[in-house]
């Protein structure tokens, strides 16, 4: 796998968030992995996101490439030489492009399935939609923009939830026939989000009863981001134990 920079553009991304039960969130995960708990919960969610530009840092960014990707997400700590160190873990990643499906876990870090997206953006609202094509998870999301982070069991205000998922820029997903994780970092210097209220969303994945059980899964929250210029690093591999998330979809 090279180990090179891509510059890119945040053209959009919705943050999705979850409030979980600790106990259900932790047996998604492979050890040395355990939830970050914020008053007394687990943070997981989707995010849906439209990056453009796409391409290695040193090239011009008229060659870059644009596409609509999705993740899973678990909001994880783990203990590393230097204190506690955050991050988040990704059972699964999906996209719309071929090519992304194709250079994930080869070229860069993490493996991608193909999906099918369905995207409608008006002032009111974004609504993002795919399904996945291998028949295991669908998601159909709208959110609308709202002026302050309202009805969250999470987080106080925009400014806490912000900074949270600011911290979190380390994404560790599974490799295929391997007990590493792939680890894929985001950097900017622009980093902002807004605010927005799920007017609807519904996900397959949060919504399996054998993943998720009654009320261990609350819909909580959602963040907006557009317009950011971001580098995605590769960084050293990490290696998991065999805990019941490790080939988690």
């Amino acid at each position: 796998m090279i180990r090179s920079r891509l510059s890119s553009v945040i053209e959009r991304r919705l943050l999705v968030n979850y409030r979980v039960d600790p106990h259900v969130a932790a047996a998604l995960l492979p050890a040395p992995l355990r939830p970050q708990l914020v008053r007394g919960q687990a943070v997981a969610g989707i995010c849906l996101l439209r990056i453009g530009g796409v391409r290695p840092a040193w090239a011009p960014a008229a060659t870059g490439l644009t596409s609509e990707n999705a993740a899973h997400r678990i909001s994880v700590e783990w203990d590393g030489p230097d204190g506690v160190e955050q991050g988040v873990y990704i059972p699964r990643r999906d996209t719309a492009s071929r090519l992304n499906a194709f250079a994930g876990g080869r070229i860069y870090p993490g493996e991608h399935g193909r999906a099918d997206f369905t995207v409608r953006e008006d002032a009111d609202a974004v609504r993002v939609a795919f399904a996945t094509r291998d028949g295991e998870v669908e998601v159909d999301a709208t959110v609308e923009p709202a002026g302050e982070l309202h009805g969250s069991g999470l987080f106080t205000d925009l400014a806490e939830a912000s900074e949270f998922f600011r911290r979190g820029s380390r994404g560790l997903s599974p490799r295929a026939g391997s007990d590493h994780l792939d680890v894929l970092e985001l950097s900017t210097d622009a980093w902002k989000v807004t605010a927005g209220r799920p007017r609807h969303v519904r996900s397959t994945f949060f919504e399996d009863l054998d993943r998720f059980p009654p009320g261990s899964a609350v819909l909580d929250s959602a963040l907006v981001m557009r317009g950011v210029a971001a580098d995605w690093a590769q960084g050293e591999p990490f290696r998991a134990g065999c805990g019941a998330g490790a080939g988690a979809a």
